[in-house]
């Protein structure tokens, strides 16, 4: 098999990755500071990615549309995610892992039925925005312009995390509330406003993740079943709550996901989890994650 069939993959990968990235970064920030394990995020991920289709065409913008409308169905996720955590989660804080999983696939039923009811089963599509419309030179191979949009960004959002995390006094805060709440809240740091917060931020990053995948392909129902199932995979593999493990296990799932799809199409999605098992025997808390107290 040649070099460049090969590197091709390789990249398809990364383009991957970062889209993984993307998705679960927001998962794994609300796991690791509010404990919930959030089945709707790629809800909410689908629900942004109908949200920019329906307000680009309203647009008609040409040039600038994509971007502004995956601005705006963003902002549109940040605030559906205040109304989720306020009316809903607020009070599955202190129950189990099992109550909150329930109540947040209650909550992939509504969005799904509405999806359904607001644009029907049909499978949209936004085209790829300029400049993203054709392929760039990497190493002498073409590689198509979209994806290393994605790429970008996806290290965009690393660094930002990264900055807000362990740069910032409210990254600190975060830092602080994932491994004792209750001596923060002693602190006279209001816990549940902190909560909304981060919960709003993971919306805010489903959404925008699910504006940016709308070009990639088609826009559908079940979108957020394939793209949850994936982002569950990355955050078990990196460690739950684990900015760096996020990062890793998003580049290994997307690597065996290329490649699978490369050299065993139908097995492409058994070899992600085949990686995870091997993970959960040596280290059933990821590869960056802690132990639970």
């Amino acid at each position: 098999m040649s070099f460049d069939v090969l590197f091709n993959q390789f990249m398809s990968g990364i383009a991957r990755a970062a889209l993984l990235f993307l998705v679960a970064s927001g998962l794994s920030l609300t796991f690791g500071v509010l404990r919930v394990l959030n089945f709707a995020h790629g809800s909410l991920y689908m629900l942004g990615a109908f949200l920019s289709y329906s307000i680009w065409k309203l647009l008609l913008m040409p040039v600038l549309g994509f971007y502004v409308a995956a601005i705006i169905a963003a902002l549109i996720m940040a605030a559906i995610g205040i109304l989720i955590e306020f009316v809903l989660l607020r009070r599955l804080y202190a129950r189990g892992w099992p109550e909150q999983l329930l109540s947040t696939y209650a909550i992939v039923l509504i969005i799904t039925d509405l999806v359904k009811w607001a644009w029907g089963g049909e499978f949209l599509s936004i085209p790829r925005p300029k400049p993203f419309t054709g392929a760039v030179s990497l190493f002498g191979f073409p590689f198509p312009s979209y994806n290393f949009f994605v790429i970008l960004l996806g290290l965009g959002l690393v660094v930002f995390l990264w900055w807000l995390v362990y740069k910032t006094r409210f990254g600190d805060i975060i830092r602080a509330a994932a491994h004792d709440r209750e001596m923060v809240s002693a602190l006279g740091i209001p816990i549940p406003w902190l909560f909304t917060w981060i919960f709003v931020l993971g919306a805010f990053i489903a959404g925008l993740s699910g504006a940016v995948t709308a070009p990639f392909g088609s826009v559908a129902l079940g979108m957020d079943m394939e793209i949850i199932i994936e982002c569950f995979a990355v955050v078990v593999i990196g460690g739950m709550g684990s900015l760096p493990g996020t990062l890793l296990g998003s580049f290994i799932v997307g690597e065996v996901y290329a490649f699978g799809i490369m050299f065993k199409p139908e097995l492409a999605l058994a070899f992600i989890f085949m990686v995870m098992a091997v993970v959960l025997i040596i280290r059933p808390w990821g590869i960056f994650g802690r132990p639970e107290r």
